[in-house]
C-alpha cells in the first residue's frame, strides 16, 4: 500500500522550505517502520523505490515542478531507474534521503537520490524521467523553457555512460 500518510507529511513539511535549483539537494528524513520489513527483517527493495518517491515529489516541489506541470497539463512518469543496493537497513533506522535533479537530455530528467543511514550511503538510485501529455512524451526542454531555466547542465559521465548503456539493451526483452 502506498504510504498516503508519510507522503502528506513530506508534503506539508515542504511547504515552507525555501525553492530550489537544478542541481540542488532536497534532504529528508524518514524512519524504517516495521511494515517496511521484508522476511529477512531489512526494508524491503520494493519499499525502497516507493520511499525514494517521497523524495522526489516534494523536491520536484521546491523546484516549482508541479506548478509547470498542472499549468501546461503535463505528468511525469518514472521511465527508467539503476539502483545499488549497499547497506542493510533495520527496523526502526532513521534514514537521512538527498535528492537532487541533475538535468536532461532530449527525453528524459535525471535525478540523483540516496539514503544515508548512520553516516554511510545504504543505497543509490538514478531515475530517468518521462514528461507525458495527451499527445505522449513532451521533451524536457519545453518545460525548462515553461520554468525560465534555461539548458540542461552538464549530465555527470556516469549518468552519460548509463543512458548509452541502457540504450543498447533490447527492448521488448528478448
Amino acid at each position: 500500500m502506498y504510504p498516503i500518510i508519510r507522503f502528506a507529511k513530506e508534503m506539508l513539511l515542504v511547504r515552507t522550505a525555501p525553492a530550489l535549483a537544478i542541481g540542488e539537494t532536497h534532504v529528508s528524513h524518514h524512519l524504517c517502520w516495521p511494515w517496511d520489513l521484508d522476511p529477512w527483517l531489512e526494508l524491503n527493495n520494493g519499499r525502497t523505490l516507493t520511499l525514494y518517491d517521497l523524495g522526489r515529489l516534494p523536491a520536484g516541489y521546491r523546484l516549482g515542478l508541479d506548478r509547470a506541470l498542472a499549468g501546461q497539463g503535463w505528468r511525469m512518469t518514472v521511465a527508467g531507474a539503476s539502483v545499488r543496493y549497499r547497506r542493510r537497513i533495520k527496523a526502526f533506522d532513521r534514514l537521512e534521503m538527498r535528492t537532487r535533479i541533475l538535468g536532461w537530455d532530449a527525453r528524459f530528467i535525471y535525478t540523483e537520490q540516496s539514503i544515508w543511514v548512520h553516516g554511510d550511503c545504504a543505497n543509490q538510485i538514478l531515475v530517468r524521467s518521462a514528461l507525458t501529455s495527451g499527445k505522449g512524451i513532451v521533451p524536457p526542454q519545453r518545460l525548462a523553457e515553461v520554468m525560465g531555466l534555461g539548458q540542461s547542465p552538464d549530465l555527470p559521465a556516469w549518468v552519460q555512460a548509463w543512458i548509452t548503456a541502457d540504450a543498447t539493451r533490447p527492448w521488448p526483452p528478448e
